[in-house]
């Protein structure tokens, strides 16, 4: 048989288009799947007809929602389901070696977004309890209730929730999984290198009953993200901080753009940091680095430059692993060009006095590597003097941090906004500090991995507050 033809899916309605692209092999170039192509008028179409994919949804009660979610999970992890229109057919491994292939990730990295995927699936409930407050459900299946003494009332304020995905992470498809309990359809335009997790999750929600318009599957281009962005009553924007930057401010847009997330040690636990080494590693270089959750920056009052080099002595040896290595922990790269230009990045950072990079006296070799025709970029540390250096608040896909010393009476004035900062202290009056930065989305106080998702509490936003609102409500 020929290769695999993802098509669009129209409100659930399988469209190919004559225009295709091609998800390739990162490493040969061979291509792996065709995908149909759409243009930014068939999404203005299809927009408007949203309110039919909404009332879909709506023939079921939260809680049904949520067992399909259960449901699902198990059929994602482990199941063969359509891969396409053209009679393929794709086993959980061949999920794995295909998303392998496209996005350079070894395999041991797909199979932990995969877990992780399933996981936010299975748990709904109590990601949906954590969201919605412990609110009694029923009471967006009724549109009105009462809680204890209280008579509540909610609207959607949105019909359909769009999607704009990258292509560096597989789990990153979880934040949208939410909306679909919550009976808002999604209209996706997938990464693309990285089709096959969003089309393997809606396949996996049609698998136990969800109705299959409410999915719009859009390969398209930026004009017709856009459109998705524009006509979507709410959205959800993955990329860059160029991307991000052009629709910050927009209430109708969730920003999930670089983390900026840090580690920083208080002055009452800095002379206990080699015990912290593992931690400041794993937040570092887990999920190959690519992750907005992954520590780019280690802030500490004292001891810095042993610090860094006792990072430098773990992560610089770290070397590329063929794909179906199971001790592979770093990714290639499926745009080389991409690689590149960050490793030009750096190394003109590194021009400019105030930083050193500490990795480069523990590896052997230059920091971007190939094997096996792929493309690499191995750890890199970089102490700063300053945060006014170029190369000291800086986030890239794979596993970069750098290390800087900061007064205590300035750390944190000096943080930033962050998606996650660890704190290892017990200092109460810093803590309180942080605890009043708006500069900080999520707050780890102690040895907690920034990694580390406590499924019971909102990632970067709630998407509950962001699909819904509250309106004032009396009945006689």
């Amino acid at each position: 048989m020929d290769r695999p033809h993802l098509p669009a899916l129209r409100l659930g309605r399988a469209y190919e288009s004559l225009e295709k692209t091609e998800a390739r092999d990162h490493r040969s170039g061979e291509p792996v799947a065709a995908v149909s192509h759409i243009n930014a008028g068939i999404i203005r179409r299809d927009v408007v007809r949203l309110e039919a994919s909404r009332a879909a949804l709506k023939k079921f009660t939260c809680a049904q929602l949520i067992e399909m979610c259960g449901q699902a999970a198990e059929v994602f992890a482990d199941s063969t389901l359509p891969l396409g229109d053209k009679g393929h057919t794709q086993s959980p491994q061949q999920y794995v070696e295909t998303l392998s292939r496209t996005s350079g990730l070894p395999y041991t990295l797909v199979r932990r977004n995969m877990n992780r995927i399933s996981t936010v699936l299975s748990q709904m409930g109590t990601i949906l309890r954590g969201m919605t407050r412990g609110l009694d459900l029923s009471i967006l299946d009724n549109g009105f209730g009462e809680q204890g003494d209280i008579a509540l009332s909610y609207f959607a304020t949105t019909n359909s929730l769009g999607v704009i995905m990258p292509s560096n992470s597989p789990a990153v498809n979880s934040l949208w999984l939410p909306a679909i309990a919550l009976k808002v359809p999604v209209v996706l335009k997938p990464g693309r290198e990285e089709p096959f997790t969003p089309w393997r999750l809606i396949q996996s929600f049609l698998a136990v009953g969800v109705p299959a318009e409410a999915f719009g599957f859009y390969p398209t281009d930026h004009e017709g993200g856009d459109e998705i962005l524009r006509l979507c009553g709410r959205a959800q924007l993955f990329g860059d901080k160029t991307t991000t930057d052009r629709h910050a401010g927009d209430p109708q847009i969730e920003i999930h753009g670089p983390g900026y997330s840090k580690i920083l040690i208080g002055p009452d636990e800095i002379e206990r940091w080699p015990r912290f080494l593992d931690l400041m590693v794993e937040s570092i270089a887990q999920n190959g680095g690519r992750s907005c959750l992954n520590a780019s920056a280690i802030i500490v009052p004292a001891h810095a430059d042993e610090i860094a080099d006792g990072l430098g002595q773990r992560l610089g040896p770290v070397e590329p692993r063929p794909i179906d290595d199971e001790s592979a922990v770093l990714s290639g790269f499926a745009n080389p060009k991409m690689a590149e230009s960050i490793n030009a990045a750096i190394d003109d950072g590194l021009q400019t006095s105030g930083a050193e990079e500490v990795t480069a006296k523990y590896r052997t070799g230059p920091r971007l590597a190939i094997l096996n025709g792929a493309v690499y970029l191995r750890p890199t540390i970089v102490r700063c003097d300053s945060f006014a250096h170029p190369l000291a608040i800086r986030e890239y896909l794979f596993p970069y941090a750098s290390v800087l010393e900061v007064p205590e009476a300035r750390i944190v004035e000096s943080i930033g906004s962050s998606l996650v900062v660890t704190a290892i202290t017990n200092d109460e009056r810093l803590i309180e500090q942080l605890m009043e930065s708006p500069h900080i989305d999520r707050l780890n106080i102690g040895p907690i991995s920034t990694m580390q998702i406590s499924w019971d509490q909102p990632h970067e936003g709630n998407l509950f507050e962001f699909l819904y609102k509250r309106r004032a409500f009396q009945r006689v």
